[in-house]
């Protein structure tokens, strides 16, 4: 799978792991950037390399760091054909309830259904947040849970395809 990086300063480290696991895993990861710690960088001129990359390219995915994760996030879905999830980590103290009375005491059940339902094809890491091994993690079930095609989120998928050609 081809597997576009990027982060700002404060996640060069957790990027480099990543990508190094990624690279053992047999991935083909393109490195956007940042290639060396400066803490004057802006993350919009490193995330957008990413985003414009798995923008035009069907089939690839992205993986972004940043200290929150929030502002990169931002970027990333300013690009068409781009929808980026934000991951903060398994910090969940009770499980949550839904409206029909489900609940899920597993974190990482965010990072599926943002696959699932919403067809994520970047993934946005906040690098505060997380542990290395947690940040793997999620990535390994982001790049392994599949789009669904259910009609329904085939739908609503679409719906957003028909903003972003609005702008």
């Amino acid at each position: 799978m081809k597997i576009y990086t990027a982060s700002d300063h404060t996640g060069i480290e957790l990027k480099k792991y990543v990508q190094t696991r990624l690279v053992e895993e047999g991935h083909e990861v393109l490195d956007c950037g940042a290639k060396e710690f400066n803490p004057s960088d802006d993350y919009p001129d490193l995330i957008k390399e990413a985003a414009r990359n798995v923008s035009g390219n069907e089939g690839s995915i992205g993986i972004i760091f940043g200290g929150s994760g929030q502002g990169e996030e931002m970027v990333a879905n300013k690009f068409k054909n781009v929808r980026c999830a934000l991951f903060y980590g398994p910090a969940i103290p009770v499980a949550p309830v839904d409206i029909a009375g489900r609940t899920s005491s597993d974190p990482f059940e965010i990072i599926r259904l943002t696959r699932q339902h919403n067809h994520a094809n970047m993934l946005s890491l906040a690098t505060r947040f997380l542990t290395k091994e947690d940040a793997l993690n999620a990535v390994e079930i982001f790049i392994k849970t599949p789009y669904s095609f259910e009609e329904r989120h085939i739908r609503r998928i679409e719906k957003i395809r028909e903003i972003e050609n609005e702008q």
